[in-house]
């Protein structure tokens, strides 16, 4: 641990007996001082050096005191510790300074193997407190790439022991891919294509959890949504038929291409399918997902979709027929398919 400390004090000999006391400290590099003679000083040293970890600091100093000086460090870095040295150990500074922000309290005559044991409790709590920091910011850039599911999953007694367990669950597998992206890769710059698809797939993502559902995956410029739960077919047409809605209604002006309107095709299925941790559990390198031919069936009904198409098969058109209003399409053979297959478009 590489600590700096700012010792505030206005005691000419005591940045001499700091030295020696911590020199061990110092010269492993464990511990670097700073050190100033008020609290004005320390506030621009500390403004030049904003990384300090912790602050010792008398009470009686010209210019600003100890006790000022608490009230400004707490407004200016409400994380940084201070620790009150002082001769003036009576009750009501000692309970001013720790109302003020101090996180402890020594006396003088300094006794510098308590001194040592009060840094030492100090900066392990800094620490403790930049890794929480560090962890609440570490989670949250996980939820932009982490479904919530997945996580709640994680935080469970029963993530360790079941890494590779399964089971086979009722939903609705959505797949929507973005028509003739391809030729906007092909022309645009790189910036703008990641724009594009990135604005195209916020819109997805809100629909999709508006109705409940979940992103499992994104791939180029295709979205896999599952949907579970009560009505999870209900919802999942009503989040295919808003995502449709709103994507039909932009138009892109771009530097390299004529207008761009883009459009969706959407694939859906619903049945049985196998949920858990896919990959390899010794490796620690595992993918939360749902397998299965009604995940499978639902990628390729997209793949036969039209342009702003909501395609669905003859099983699940007549679980939906009397909630929504559906054409029939006709048949197509769809891959790995050995007979064809009747495929009905969802109209509203």
């Amino acid at each position: 641990m590489n600590a700096k400390i700012m010792v505030v004090d206005d005691e000419a000999d005591l940045e001499t007996l700091i030295k020696q006391k911590f020199r061990r400290q110092i010269r492993e590099k464990t511990y670097e001082f700073s050190f100033a003679n008020n609290g004005v000083e320390a506030l621009r040293l500390l403004h030049e050096s904003p990384d300090i970890d912790m602050v010792l600091s008398d009470i009686n100093m010209p210019e600003m005191d100890g006790l000022t000086l608490l009230t400004k460090l707490a407004e200016q870095n409400p994380l940084l510790k201070s620790v009150i040295v002082s001769a003036y150990g009576d009750m009501d500074n000692i309970r001013t300074a720790m109302n003020r922000g101090a996180f402890d309290f020594v006396c003088k005559p300094i006794n510098f193997e308590d001194l040592e044991l009060t840094v030492e409790k100090t900066l392990k709590h800094v620490l403790q407190i930049r890794e929480t920091i560090k962890a609440i910011k570490e989670n949250n850039i996980l939820k932009m790439y982490v479904d919530e599911t997945v996580l709640k999953f994680m935080n469970g007694q029963e993530f360790e022991s079941s890494l590779t367990a399964n089971e086979t669950i009722e939903a609705t597998v959505v797949f929507i891919d973005i028509c003739g992206f391809t030729a906007i890769s092909e022309k645009e710059s790189p910036d703008t294509v990641v724009n594009l698809i990135n604005k195209y797939f916020d819109i997805m993502v809100k629909e999709i959890i508006e109705q409940g559902g979940y992103i499992d995956k994104f791939m180029g410029d295709a979205v896999m949504a599952v949907f579970k739960g009560d009505y999870h077919l209900d919802r999942a047409i009503e989040a295919s038929l808003s995502v449709r809605s709103k994507i039909d209604l932009i138009q892109e002006h771009l530097p390299n291409f004529e207008t761009y309107l883009p459009k969706v095709s959407i694939g859906i299925n619903t049945g049985e399918v196998i949920s858990g941790n896919i990959g390899s559990a010794s490796l620690r390198r595992l993918d939360y997902t749902i397998i299965g031919d009604i995940v499978n069936t639902a990628q390729r009904l997209q793949s036969v979709a039209k342009p702003s198409q909501v395609v669905v098969n003859e099983v699940t058109y007549h679980k939906i027929k009397e909630s929504f209003t559906c054409s029939e399409v006709g048949e197509v053979n769809l891959k790995n398919k050995s007979l064809p297959v009747k495929i009905f478009e969802v109209v509203s």
